[in-house]
């Protein structure tokens, strides 16, 4: 089985979708980090204060197949009707992995025969 593992970078007011569309497509453990970011355009203000806002950066370990339908889903809910994107969703191959509980390999298992 191969793996991969997944990180999005979402406007907080989005983790908690972002999440959601996760579990429901099968994603087990996610970690939740806090960030902020620094991007190129302007910024906003509010009385002279420069507001650059909150993101949650959350990283999952995905069977390979599976990483590609949460990737899709994340990447809907960063980019309504096909908008501007309000954050970023990306994967990576996952060569060595270790401590990952057998029930979630067993899920993702189970996810492989159900798709194939």
């Amino acid at each position: 089985m191969k793996f991969s593992i997944l990180v999005a970078i979402v406007p907080e007011e989005l983790e908690q979708p972002a999440i959601d569309a996760a579990k429901e497509l099968g994603a087990g453990g996610i970690t939740v980090m806090g960030a902020r970011g620094i991007s190129n355009s302007q910024k906003k203000t509010f009385f002279g204060l420069t507001y650059d806002g909150s993101q949650s950066v959350l990283l999952m370990v995905l069977e390979k197949g599976l990483s590609l339908q949460v990737l899709k889903a994340i990447q809907s809910i960063l980019m309504p009707n096909n908008e501007d994107s309000q954050g970023l969703v990306f994967t990576l191959p996952l060569e060595h992995l270790g401590g990952i509980d057998t029930s979630q390999i067993e899920k993702f298992q189970q996810h492989l025969r159900e798709v194939f």
